[in-house]
């Protein structure tokens, strides 16, 4: 068996980095983070892999500065999966590529079933991948050999993978479409930092209280804070469950919380003191926070048959007759076009809803050319039904 070794020295990274230019064609790449394990999401493994270069695996721990390999293949097209996943923390160590081509994808848009690496590998490769280290902590040094082989295998066979794509892309009419969407994963904007982070605390959304609310999100600012200096995920100190378990009862005393059987995880009692001061500011801030937040996005499609009727209708009819198109694409409906968008232009249509109006809210939304050929005319005359089944309902006898 090959032993793979991994890139930590000067010397190492600058034969790897000569060795990658002198190799040819599109370059794989995949990172490993300790999502889980760590408070970070930055890379503890990159992989890299070209046909007559060979296969690296990068520490970026060890590695101060990686402006050689980047200046060296960043013109280059790079094969990844699931690319914005890793771009993120690529981009964090300096590596950020001009193309790429998303391999699960390409897999989506050619409506294969499944599209995690192992079943798309499977599929057009007919090799097994092995699968059982995918979670692991990869902030683990030194990294067995184990797992170093199953990170060189995600590249190793990602080129090949991208070629039998390449084929299908042809072969079906949606290289152009492929182009479009690798742009757009490539350009897209990092979301901004949400305002009250707190609030994705799994389970809040129930509480009907700013008291509770304001130990919740004491609560979890203490707990950020620690993570944050431990470097260690959050969940692994004091699951959320905990959080709102003690948010909800609000004890009193110190020694109350100390009781609380709900409130666990290994950092509950070893860090009591924290948690318990985290409440008692919970409950004497004045700096209440409100139950529900401001928010510009429609609300649950659940709810507007009964607050908005015509909408409910539009985006009834438009759902539907955008599955058909889905179908003759043969792709997932998400693909075809995001169904938030869907969602906002049906419940604030332009004026006149006319392709060409449809056309201009996409646009503005950030559908890609494609999927604004593909559907704008079909969602026009789905609004046009719509407008007239509602007055029809409107207007008929009872």
């Amino acid at each position: 068996m090959d032993e793979y070794r991994v890139i930590e020295s000067p010397a190492a990274f600058d034969d790897a980095v000569a060795r990658l230019i002198g190799g040819e064609g599109p370059i794989a790449v995949d990172a490993e983070r300790a999502s889980g394990f760590r408070y970070s999401q930055r890379a503890y493994l990159i992989q890299m892999f070209r046909r007559g270069a060979g296969t690296f695996l990068f520490d970026p721990p060890q590695i101060p500065d990686f402006s050689a390999l980047q200046d060296a293949i960043h013109g280059d097209e790079w094969v990844l999966h699931a690319a914005s996943q890793d771009l993120a923390c690529l981009r964090e160590v300096g590596l950020d590529p001009e193309r790429i081509f998303d391999t699960e994808l390409a897999a989506r848009l050619l409506g294969m079933p499944r599209v995690g690496l192992g079943s798309v590998v499977e599929e057009l490769l007919d090799i097994k991948l092995a699968k059982e280290h995918s979670a692991s902590d990869w902030s683990t040094r030194p990294l067995p050999q184990s797992w170093l082989k199953y990170a060189a295998l995600d590249v190793e066979l990602l080129v090949d993978v991208r070629d039998r794509l390449a084929e299908r892309l042809v072969e079906t009419g949606k290289v152009e479409i492929a182009a479009q969407e690798f742009e757009a994963v490539l350009h897209r904007e990092a979301k901004p930092p949400a305002a009250e982070p707190w609030r994705r605390l799994s389970g809040i959304h129930a509480f009907r209280s700013p008291r509770n609310l304001a130990v919740a999100r004491e609560l979890w600012l203490a707990r950020d804070a620690l993570a944050t200096e431990l470097d260690t995920a959050p969940g692994r100190l004091v699951p959320d469950a905990s959080l709102l378990a003690a948010a909800k009862a609000m004890p009193s005393t110190r020694r109350a919380l100390a009781d609380l059987r709900e409130f666990n995880g290994r950092a509950s009692r070893s860090e009591l003191d924290r948690w318990w001061n985290a409440i008692e500011r919970g409950l004497t801030t004045t700096d209440l926070p409100a139950v529900r937040v401001p928010s510009d996005a429609p609300p649950p499609p659940r709810a507007w048959a009964a607050r908005h009727p015509e909408a409910d209708a539009r985006l009834r009819l438009a759902r539907a007759a955008i599955v058909e198109v889905a179908e003759q694409y043969d792709m997932p409906v998400e693909n075809l076009l995001t169904p938030d968008h869907l969602r906002r232009v049906a419940w604030s249509p332009p004026a006149e809803a006319t392709a060409e109006a449809i056309r201009a809210e996409l646009t503005a939304l950030g559908a890609r050319p494609w999927q604004i050929e593909a559907t704008s005319q079909t969602i026009a005359d789905a609004f046009v039904e719509a407008s007239q089944s509602v007055q029809d309902a409107t207007t008929s006898p009872s």
